[in-house]
């Protein structure tokens, strides 16, 4: 497997438009560096992934104490998700451990990178400064991505040199056990950038999405935005509490789309989707027109949603953690259950 599969017309490995299309060999003992920019939760999430999957990677941070807390903490995890089976890809943790290392010179970790994936905190003039930084070191041959879960391509990379060779990355959390990658390009990205970093997503075991193009908010939170507005409208408007509004939700239509989305779903409740929409066009439209207008997410609805919240998991840090290693629990077996039934 090559980053060029399915994709014959760029493997020649020659210029095109400006950028370099290096061939790289995707068996286990050829597999480039993966540079990680930033050993935070999401630097550590992602050099798990490609280590599951055979690459060599490189964490990077300017806090030296952090990187050291960083792999110590990415031993655990390995650890623990071997014991309780629930370890990705074929290698062993420790065969995975070994394919992690540190860097402290960032020139260094950039010139043997075939790959670099940025996570610093979600700062636009930090991440900015990052890229810059990057841009100035990196060759006409490396992929740079962005873990942005909201910052558009055109701010992040605008002005650069290898603008061309720039995405986005977005994963979503927690990245091990959900598989989502929301690939986002810059007008000026070349497409085989996106085609790279798609099979790449794809070697790893990740379900990446490409977007034609940049839109605020990328996919996911447009659509899970939605979601929380009518939530917030339906406790607002007194016609259902906060408790009822999450139970509609996870019993019932999480149930249905941890396995479909909206269009294979409704293709499966008629005699396919365009029966579904002669029958319910005239619905959807009517109850779509009733909605009301993005509410205020402040003020007396946000203090009785906060108050069940917090009587469900009180806003502590142990309490919190606690809830989110259950759902960390749950999310496991559920990436299971849908792995032995693809």
């Amino acid at each position: 497997l090559t980053l060029f599969e399915g994709a014959p017309e760029l493997a020649s490995g020659l210029f095109v438009e400006g950028l370099i299309l290096r061939k790289v060999n995707m068996s286990r003992c050829e597999k480039g560096n993966i540079l990680i920019v930033g050993s935070g939760i999401v630097g550590r999430s992602w050099a798990m992934l490609f280590a599951s999957a055979g690459y060599r990677v490189i964490l990077y941070d300017t806090v030296h104490q952090q990187v050291t807390c960083a792999i110590e903490n990415i031993r655990q995890q390995l650890n623990e998700l071997e014991r309780n089976g629930n370890l990705r890809g074929t290698l062993t943790s420790k065969e995975q451990m070994v394919l992690i290392s540190t860097c402290s010179n960032l020139a260094q970790a950039v010139e043997s990178a075939v790959f670099i994936q940025e996570c610093v905190p979600e700062n636009l003039e930090l991440k900015r400064k990052v890229f810059q930084e990057l841009d100035d070191l990196m060759n006409d041959d490396v992929i740079l991505s962005s873990s942005t879960s909201c910052l558009l391509p055109s701010k992040l990379f605008s002005d650069l040199k290898h603008v061309k060779q720039c995405i986005v990355s977005h994963p979503v959390n927690p990245t091990y056990y959900i598989p989502l990658v929301e690939l986002v390009p810059h007008p000026e990205t070349h497409p085989a950038v996106l085609e790279r970093t798609y099979m790449l997503m794809k070697d790893i075991g990740q379900s990446p999405v490409k977007l034609a193009k940049e839109i605020d908010g990328f996919v996911l939170n447009r659509i899970q935005y939605a979601i929380i507005g009518e939530s917030w409208r339906l406790v607002k408007d007194g016609v259902l509490s906060p408790d009822d509004v999450d139970l509609v939700m996870s019993a019932g239509l999480g149930m249905r789309y941890a396995f479909m989305g909206p269009f294979e779903t409704i293709h499966l409740n008629a005699e396919g989707l365009k029966n579904y929409c002669e029958r319910y066009d005239e619905g959807m439209q009517r109850v779509l027109s009733s909605f009301g207008p993005v509410p205020e997410f402040s003020g007396e609805v946000m203090e009785k949603i906060n108050q069940t919240m917090s009587q469900k998991t009180s806003p502590n840090p142990e309490s919190l953690n606690a809830r989110r290693l259950w759902r960390v629990s749950h999310l496991a077996a559920l990436a299971k259950l849908k792995s032995d039934n693809k």
